[in-house]
């Protein structure tokens, strides 16, 4: 029987709640091919070099290799993520003119107050509990709520989004030991019917402006027009999921480690002014999305004296460069004031994160609150029990219990 690849022990759930150990020795194979035509690149500089690399595809249809991913949803395009220049470009611009500067520049800022109350009221609904589950009753329904309220989703309508958030995501988890067809099928109906629900909820908003996303999508034209209706529908599922799963994984990997590191916490409770810097260091340490595994090269390219071939499957493994000793000093230490910590979390380049700068604020925010509410936090299982994805990494449940319970 074949050992396993490395990109499977990876993948293997039995090695999420610790995968580092194997990016440590992905970073020492430099660039690894995989069984099946794969390659993995896990060193910071190289991957921050081919996230700027115009020869690098993010989209899937210029594989040349099978790599077991569903295609393009029927009737819905693909969303911009997944997309080169200059298409990818057109529709991230059109995308941000209701999102964030020059033409909007306060969109993001104006919601300190909204959210700062939306945690406060989650944190009051924990009043009198001794223990909790940090996702379930607080990481989860926070940025769910934020989202819902950017793109204008009525409040009532917010609990859809739960299970067709868990089946996309599910759809394009790499497990390579399961038949994914079953799994991206629900992941395709969901998506599906995400999209149509956002679709036909803008339209409704077409020659009404209201002041959310989806009224600026359909209402407000940029010099390059403005985005169709099957585009505006692939947009706001591309930023449900995006800015929804990001969050709750980066809010639930923060408490996990602050609460492992007792003596950053409580720095953080006297030194609320450090927050923003240590949230950038959980985006280097624990980031809540651990790999890319769509790029491709158009061409031949040379990785760390590797050619990697025209057509095949590029994973570059974000975590595996965070911890890389090569760029950050003391790479494997958490540090809730480290400078010069230009991490790999959001990614970078022309496919950096586009809600970045609303996951930093809500992550701020949610951390914040929840040291100055705890009384005595500490964890009642750990390692928690973690999600299935190895891609999108972070505890399916995160229980903490409060004083003396």
């Amino acid at each position: 029987m074949a050992a396993d690849t490395l990109f499977q022990r990876i993948t293997d759930y039995a090695n999420r709640a610790d995968p580092y150990p194997l990016y440590a020795e992905l970073r020492e194979n430099g660039v690894a091919r995989q069984d099946d035509g794969s390659y993995l690149v896990g060193t910071y500089h190289e991957i921050a070099a081919l996230l700027h690399d115009p020869r690098i595809s993010s989209d899937r249809r210029h594989r040349t290799v099978p790599d077991g991913t569903a295609g393009t949803d029927e009737g819905v395009p693909p969303s911009f993520i997944g997309l080169d220049d200059p298409e990818h470009h057109r529709l991230r611009g059109l995308a941000m003119r209701s999102f964030g500067p020059p033409h909007t520049p306060d969109r993001i800022d104006g919601m300190h107050e909204d959210i700062t109350r939306i945690v406060r009221d989650l944190l009051a609904g924990l009043q009198g509990k001794e223990r909790f589950d940090v996702v379930d009753d607080f990481a989860y329904p926070l940025p769910v709520t934020v989202i819902c309220r950017l793109l204008g989703v009525p409040h009532e309508d917010e609990p859809r989004f739960r299970a067709w958030s868990d089946a996309i995501v599910a759809g394009f988890d790499p497990t390579p030991d399961e038949d994914p067809e079953e799994r991206q099928r629900a992941g395709t109906e969901a998506r599906k019917a995400m999209a149509l629900y956002l679709g036909d909820l803008a339209e409704r908003r077409r020659g009404h402006p209201s002041g959310d996303m989806l009224s600026a999508f359909v209402n407000d034209a940029g010099p390059e027009g403005q985005l169709t209706p099957l585009e505006t529908m692939a947009t706001g599922v591309l930023l449900l999921i995006a800015g929804h799963e990001t969050t709750v994984n980066l809010i639930t990997n923060g408490m996990l480690t602050l609460l492992r590191h007792p003596d950053a916490l409580e720095r953080l409770r006297r030194e609320p002014e450090l927050m923003p810097l240590a949230v950038e260091e959980l985006l280097r340490y624990e980031p809540p999305v651990q790999m890319l595994p769509q790029r491709t090269p158009l061409a031949d390219i040379k990785v760390a004296g590797h050619t990697i071939p025209r057509g095949s499957p590029l994973i570059l493994m974000l975590a595996a460069g965070n911890r890389d000793p090569q760029r950050f000093a003391d790479a494997d230490r958490f540090d809730p004031a480290r400078e010069d910590n230009q991490h790999l979390g959001f990614g970078s380049g022309v496919h950096s994160c586009f809600g970045a700068p609303l996951a930093r604020l809500e992550t701020q925010i949610a951390l914040h609150e929840l040291l100055q509410h705890l009384d005595a936090p500490h964890l009642i299982e750990d390692p928690p029990e973690y999600r299935r994805s190895p891609v999108l990494r972070g505890p399916r449940h995160l229980l903490i219990g409060r004083g003396g319970a």
